[in-house]
């Protein structure tokens, strides 16, 4: 008679005892290996302090920003208001700046104004290619 040993059984079970080690090793892979995008703004270059300067108002195109997004465009000391879009912003600056090239626009937003309508009303300027600009809030 032929004794026969059984043979122990394979294990069908996945060890689990360094999962939690490999888990967090993953996770500090890919924390340091991730790179973030910075937040980027306005790119705007405020200039140092210095004393204040009169400017002729025949020298400033005034950008009243309201809170509907309409644009409000007033030359200089004339009483006279054009509403505009903010699209239509570019346009303008170009026309004036020709016909005065010492312009600076004047910004002034409206308190409750959204803030996409004044940087819609920036980026027009800066795509127009306006370098003089003065923000202001609105009083």
């Amino acid at each position: 008679m032929a004794l026969f040993k059984k043979r122990a059984r394979a294990q069908s079970e996945i060890p689990t005892a360094s999962m939690a080690d490999i888990a967090f090793l993953l996770l500090i892979f890919f924390l340091t290996t991730t790179i973030f995008d910075e937040e980027k703004g306005l790119p705007i270059v405020l200039p140092e302090a210095q004393e204040e300067v009169e400017v002729s108002q025949k020298n400033i195109l005034h950008l009243v920003v309201q809170p509907d997004g309409i644009v409000e465009v007033k030359r200089g000391e004339s009483p006279q208001i054009q509403r505009v879009r903010y699209n239509e912003i570019e346009g303008i600056w170009r026309f004036e700046v020709t016909r005065n090239p010492n312009l600076i626009a004047a910004v002034k937003t409206h308190p409750e104004a959204s803030y996409r309508h004044m940087v819609n009303v920036l980026d027009e300027l800066q795509s127009a290619g306006a370098e003089r600009i003065s923000l202001q809030m609105l009083e």
